[in-house]
């Protein structure tokens, strides 16, 4: 190969081996970060650990006012709006009486007593008053960060592609930075094999001696 084509060659790699570790970071991080979840799943789940909110105070809500299933009705039609209502029924969710429907995204339950409800995704859990002021929100951590790790994002079609492509830039990513590695070094490692392969010729055979008479 010429100097100046692997001067090219060289300048070319280390310029996409550069912008592939750019794009790639953000993913890079959350397959270590999720991989270290795996490895040791209470520790992390320890350390980012969140309050419990007290369903309790239900029981003890001013001026309660259950809720028809026409109520119940309304309140999950303005829970992920542009999604259709799939089933609905009464079912019990933590110990309460609720309508429950079902969407795309999850489920909306409204408990018959007192009006508050849930909004619950595989990743999150919303938790809203009777007038709607959100009490709490919890995050499934366990599903998040399994997502994370199969996915690297947390919508379904697109994780999906964005994980493929960045499998592919990393793959790439390894072979440019061998190349930079290796490619200024082939003179030195060539002649190095040269030099541990290196034929040496037999020694001359040793002339007889005369004899003198």
């Amino acid at each position: 190969m010429k100097p100046s084509t692997k001067a090219k060659l060289q300048k070319f790699f280390r310029v996409t081996h550069g912008w592939l570790g750019v794009i790639v970071f953000p993913w890079i991080f959350v397959i270590g970060m999720t991989g270290l979840y795996l490895n040791h799943k209470s520790l992390v789940l320890d350390w980012i650990a969140t309050f419990e909110y007290d369903e309790s105070e239900f029981a003890d809500w001013p001026n309660p006012t259950p809720p028809t299933m026409t109520d119940a009705l309304l309140i999950a039609q303005s829970i992920w709006p542009d999604e259709e209502i799939l089933s609905l029924k009464e079912d019990t969710y933590h110990g309460f009486d609720v309508f429950s429907f079902k969407k795309d995204s999850g489920k909306i339950m409204v408990t018959q007593d007192t009006g508050h409800y849930y909004s619950k995704s595989n990743l999150s859990r919303v938790t809203y008053a009777p007038d709607g002021t959100v009490l709490d929100r919890k995050i499934y951590w366990k599903s998040v960060f399994k997502w994370l790790h199969a996915r690297g994002w947390l919508n379904n079609g697109f994780g999906t592609w964005l994980a493929d492509i960045t499998a592919g830039a990393m793959m790439i990513f390894s072979l440019t930075g061998l190349w930079i590695f290796f490619a200024p070094r082939t003179k030195r490692i060539g002649r190095r094999i040269k030099k541990i392969f290196r034929i040496r010729p037999a020694p001359a055979a040793a002339k007889p001696m005369r004899k003198h008479f």
